[in-house]
């Protein structure tokens, strides 16, 4: 009976991850690399992605790095607004010389596109960009629990870009969890 108790509360707290993901971002507030930190500069980023188009992102990678061998692998993650994010995606990047592009078509209710670059250098080793976190580009209509609905495609009422339900996922979600416990119980 205990291991189950251990696994609906497993359950339950994997379903609640991604809710506290965001940490410190403010909603609506891109998160973008500090240009001393990080060996490369955007170029180019679409911001705000929208439901349903194209977007793209384009870095360049600094000389250094580029002289000494470095190479970068660019990772997105596409989080929507019911609270749950995909699995990070390793992206095959367009590379031409020091740039490296790529892009994503993120789904109706996504809240806002993740990513991360890691850079490989000659001997193997890595490092992470940001270090265990994400750069993170918001939707132009996205929903957040602490402050809810916002972005230029919310016009107060409801996104002009399609219609959602948000939590509508995680609270089925969590009843039915908590369902099965009722039920187990009564064994």
């Amino acid at each position: 009976m205990q291991s189950r108790n251990l696994l609906v509360v497993l359950i339950i707290t994997l379903l609640l991850i991604p809710n506290s993901l965001a940490g410190n971002t403010v909603a609506g507030e891109d998160v973008n690399p500090t240009a001393n930190d990080v060996p490369f500069s955007i170029l180019e980023r679409t911001s705000p992605s929208v439901d349903g188009a194209t977007w793209s992102l384009s870095i360049v990678m600094n000389d250094d790095a580029h002289d000494n061998g470095t190479t970068f692998e660019i990772t997105t993650q596409v989080c929507t607004n019911d609270g749950v994010c995909d699995p990070p995606v390793p992206m095959d990047a367009t590379v031409d010389g020091k740039n490296h592009s790529v892009s994503v078509t993120p789904p109706s209710d996504h809240t806002y596109v993740n990513w991360r670059v890691k850079a490989i250098y000659s001997d193997d080793n890595y490092t992470n960009y940001p270090n265990g976190d994400w750069y993170k580009t918001w939707s132009s209509c996205y929903f957040q629990q602490d402050s809810g609905w916002g972005g230029a495609d919310f016009d107060g009422e409801e996104c002009q870009v399609g219609e959602n339900t948000p939590g509508f996922g995680l609270a089925i979600g969590v009843t039915s969890v908590a369902m099965a416990v009722a039920f187990t119980r009564r064994d």
